[in-house]
């Protein structure tokens, strides 16, 4: 475990070794090959839309060249974690939906409707979401990593920072490079790119990427035997382009790309299993057995002692497939006229990814999500720019407009298993107290079908004689005590036979969500030059934003509609029944599970959103002398409203005196699908000094959340409210009034970068961002104060939010000294980042806890003259680190939302028996690669 302190401590070790080492700059190569090899150089990015040195910007961005991409092995946009500090990249159960933070903020989760609070652009084109740089980049130039709310010129959902990926053009020059790289886990890399002229006028390119691997999990069967693998590779990338530039005025760049994936992906280990009983004087004892497990155990279910043994047992035939198709074409067109400059960037695309398999991560066949599963975006977008001078250059003006068309279309068929209707009657009946009503022998014939029956059987007794016996004491007479008793009590055996009896394969056959999701923005961007040294920046942008939703659900589970005609609701809304009532409620939530019902047939949920906003930011920068750069800027973020598309939530608003499953749902439930926009204020101070051998930026930040959309999944659904703080204490129901209400969620902090060429050959670069990303000490779930904050986030209050270690570090270093006077050249690289604790659980159980970790990157080579030729060997994680990327809770395996963890026995909990899965981080990997070009 790494500990604040000893990560100081190490941190400031590794700066300082790494001044003195070989190392290599991340951000010291620049754009051109001349460029690169000079360590002097300046890289030129386009934070502000505008080709500027990167030490003349007022803005905290960091920028990788394409050569400490290679450097680090950088194949997409996670690797970059080694290189940015203030960004963290993860994937969960889809890679199409992976996760991007900046500064600690971020959205999580596998939900469709969520946009990215950090925005991806490619080339100039916003994709929709994060997911789309986790696939093959080709070629790139650069990659800028702006940090803080980007809203004036990128637009919407940059309300943390964005990621800005800039592929390389083609060239005036014919030239032509590949490589071939193999690896361990059968891990096999061709990538090639050819680029030249076809006329005086007319260069083209074409680049391409094919690679496929071995999973990093095993499948094994109920013996332990292999039976497969699952989170393997198998995906190529193509895209060409044209560069036609007729004369010095205008220039046209087309370019289309197409990336297919046919893969694995994505299992997922327990890392937690017991079940924890409350200590005396605080802590935690553990139980014989977690009778959640004991139930899964009759049903084939192996729980590895270790997860970082890489071990899974999945549902025989419900292997996790991941296909994707993501295709798209755009075109840039700039036109100068002399006094000013226009950019058009029109734009289509069509992601279209397929994601099911197994959903419950182990062998008992509870859930998943059938073959029809899909979600598919597909994106209009056009940009217009404007920029130019006047005024003797005192003003450098930009306009612009933007427009996007999006339509979206989201297939989620979930069922259950064969299994399932046993596990859930087990479960109920296994009881949420101290101690199971069963033994774990038991548990598990009731979960395998042997005993099932005989314990339902036994607990209508149970009911029957304690309710009896208790209407007795109320003073009923012992005939109407006993009749009262055995209505309900065979009402409640009856409801767990039907539960229990529920086929394999109920659930939804075509359930179909839909969003248009229509924008257009007017912005502009002006920088004054004061005076030569002084300059102010003033940008502005108002976006409107329009969404309409519809959902068609066709579900076949007709027991649901059962239960809820029954006596069931009755009983379950009467608190005086106990037990009986909780029983009750656990069947019509299991039995209806996700408002899963063939009632949802008659729906026909329409509803639609519209909202504008302005963003804007204002910056004041100076220059004392040449070498150094000062800055203070405010900036305003936006990140658009919109809906959860997840039925599970349908009916539940946060006010909800009866849970919505009770009941049939309605078109007019349609409502509590919505969230909010996300909405920012940001302040920054920041410095960049820049010598021609050595850089150093620093840069201070305050960033002030409202309405943060949190998106969190409590072993049942996935939960979105719009996180705000209250300045005055809460009422009883946990709300406050509208005018108290205030940010959030805070992040603040400070980050340094160095850089710096202290000999020939040599090159150095550390990072440190010190972020505390804290959500306010009282919380609520609306913007007016009006909903409470969800139970299963009732560890947020004054608490980190989720991955945001408040501590990161990286360094790189290398040296690539000339071998005699051949022209060869070797290459000695290594890189690193040093993590302090967080958690990975968006509700923030200490179960989902990561303690701190490094994970060090290397790679040796020697190359031929002009780097014509290079052979490399490269290990990643070559320490073989174990860490978690996001840990959740295990879909339905606890016994009940109130018995979760162990953050919950401050409130009286009796025991924490939910069972933790984790998307594991890749192991080492280690390999070769030959690279050649002429």
């Amino acid at each position: 475990m790494l500990t604040d302190k000893s990560l100081w401590l190490t941190t400031t070790g590794a700066l300082a070794l790494g001044m003195l080492a070989p190392a290599a700059l991340a951000q010291d190569a620049a754009l051109p090959q001349a460029a690169a090899d000079d360590p002097g150089a300046d890289i030129i990015v386009t934070a502000t839309r505008r080709a500027s040195p990167l030490s003349d910007v007022p803005i905290a961005v960091s920028a990788v060249s394409a050569q400490a991409m290679q450097n680090s092995g950088a194949s997409d946009i996670r690797t970059l974690n080694q290189l940015a500090p203030s960004l963290l990249v993860s994937s969960t159960g889809s890679e199409a939906n992976a996760s991007a933070r900046i500064r600690g903020i971020g959205t999580v989760g596998d939900n469709p409707g969520l946009e990215s609070s950090v925005a991806v652009f490619i080339d100039g084109v916003y994709r929709s979401r994060t997911g789309a740089g986790l696939n093959e980049l080709g070629e790139i130039e650069r990659v800028e990593v702006l940090r803080g709310p980007q809203g004036t010129l990128f637009g919407r959902n940059a309300s943390a920072g964005l990621i800005n990926i800039i592929s390389k053009a083609p060239e005036r020059e014919f030239h032509a490079k590949g490589e071939i790289t193999y690896g361990n886990y059968d891990y096999w890399r061709l990538s090639g790119r050819v680029t030249g002229p076809i006329s005086d006028s007319i260069a083209l390119a074409l680049d391409g990427v094919w690679s496929k691997r071995d999973g990093f999990y095993k499948l094994v069967d109920g013996t332990g035997a292999t039976v497969g693998d699952t989170n393997d590779r198998d995906r190529y990338f193509l895209r060409g382009q044209a560069l036609i530039e007729p004369n010095d005025a205008l220039s046209i760049r087309l370019i289309g790309d197409y990336t297919n994936r046919d893969e694995s992906c994505c299992g997922a280990a327990y890392i937690e299993s017991r079940e924890r009983l409350p200590a005396a004087g605080g802590g935690y004892t553990d139980a014989p057995f977690n009778r959640i497990a004991a139930i899964l155990a009759g049903q084939g279910s192996v729980i590895a002692a270790d997860p970082y043994d890489r071990e899974l047992s999945i549902t025989p035939g419900r292997d996790y497939v991941s296909k994707l198709k993501d295709w798209g074409v755009s075109g840039e067109i700039n036109y100068d006229f002399g006094g000013a400059k226009l950019t058009s960037i029109t734009a289509y695309r069509d992601y279209k990814s397929r994601d099911y398999g197994d959903y419950d991560y182990n062998r008992a066949d509870l859930l998943y999500r059938d073959p029809n599963t899909y979600r598919q975006f597909k994106t209009f977008t056009q940009e217009l720019r404007l920029q130019g001078s006047a005024f003797s250059d005192v003003l450098d003006w930009l306009v612009g407009g933007y427009y996007a068309n999006e339509r979206l279309t989201l297939q989620d068929n979930i069922r259950f298993g064969a299994d399932y209707g046993r596990f859930a009657a087990c479960r109920l009946m296994a009881g949420a107290g101290a101690t199971s009503n069963f033994t774990a022998q038991q548990l598990a014939a009731c979960g395998s079908g042997l005993a099932t029956q005989p314990l339902i059987a036994g607990t209508q007794a149970n009911l029957n004689s304690g309710l009896t016996a208790a209407f007795v004491n109320a003073g009923l007479p012992p005939a109407l005590a006993a009749a009262q008793a055995g209505a309900i009590s065979t009402g409640l055996g009856n409801g767990l036979r039907a539960l229990a009896a529920i086929p394999g394969g109920t659930g939804d056959t075509a359930s179909i969500y839909r969003q248009k999701s229509e924008n257009w923005a007017l912005f502009t961007h002006n920088i004054i030059h004061v005076t030569n040294q002084l300059d102010l920046t003033l940008g502005l942008r108002y976006t409107h934003e329009s969404k309409r939703f519809s959902a068609d659900f066709n579900n076949n589970n007709a027991t649901c509609a059962a239960l809820q005609s029954s006596a069931l609701p009755g009983i379950a809304t009467n608190p005086q029944l106990g037990t009986a009532a909780a029983l009750a409620g656990g069947i019509l939530t299991l039995g209806c599970l996700g408002n899963g019902s063939t009632s949802l047939n008659a729906l026909d949920l329409h509803d639609r959103i519209s909202d504008g906003e302005f963003t804007g930011t204002a910056v004041l920068s100076w220059k004392p002398i040449d070498d150094l750069l000062l800055y203070g800027s405010y900036s305003k973020g936006y990140k658009a409203g919109g809906f959860n598309l997840d039925r599970f939530q349908l009916g539940s608003t946060g006010l909800n005196a009866i849970p919505a499953v009770f009941a049939p749902r309605t078109n007019a439930d349609v409502t509590s699908l919505r969230f909010a926009a996300e909405k920012v204020d940001a302040f920054e101070i920041g410095l960049k000094y820049a010598q021609p051998k050595w850089s150093a930026n620093i840069a201070a930040f305050r960033q002030e959340f409202k309405n943060f959309q949190l998106n969190t999944f409590n072993g049942t659904s996935f939960v979105v409210q719009n996180i705000n703080g209250c300045d005055s204490a809460l009422s009883a129901a946990r709300t406050c009034d509208s005018g108290d209400v205030g940010p959030g969620l805070v992040s603040q902090g400070v980050e340094l970068e160095l850089s710096a060429s202290p000999a020939r050959n040599v090159r150095v670069s550390g990072g440190l961002t010190y972020a505390r990303a804290k959500f306010a000490n009282r919380l609520v779930g609306s913007g007016d104060g009006s909903v409470p904050l969800d139970p299963a986030l009732f560890l947020l209050p004054g608490s980190i939010n989720s991955n945001a270690p408040q501590l990161v570090t990286t360094a790189s270093a290398a040296w690539t000294p000339q071998l005699g006077s051949s022209g060869l050249s070797a290459l000695f690289y290594v890189d690193g980042r040093l993590t302090s604790d967080y958690n990975t659980g968006s509700d923030l159980f200490p179960e989902k806890r990561q303690d701190g970790y490094a994970i060090v990157n290397a790679r040796v080579g020697i190359r031929g003259k002009d780097q014509r030729w290079a052979i490399e060997f490269w290990g990643q994680n070559i320490f073989n680190q174990d860490f978690t990327q996001v840990a959740f809770s295990s879909p339905l395996q606890s016994s009940s939302p109130a018995t979760s963890t162990t953050g919950q026995f401050a409130a009286g909990a009796p025991m924490a028996n939910q069972l933790i899965s984790a998307y594991l981080a890749e192991p080492r990997t280690y390999g070769i690669t030959l690279r050649g070009s002429f």
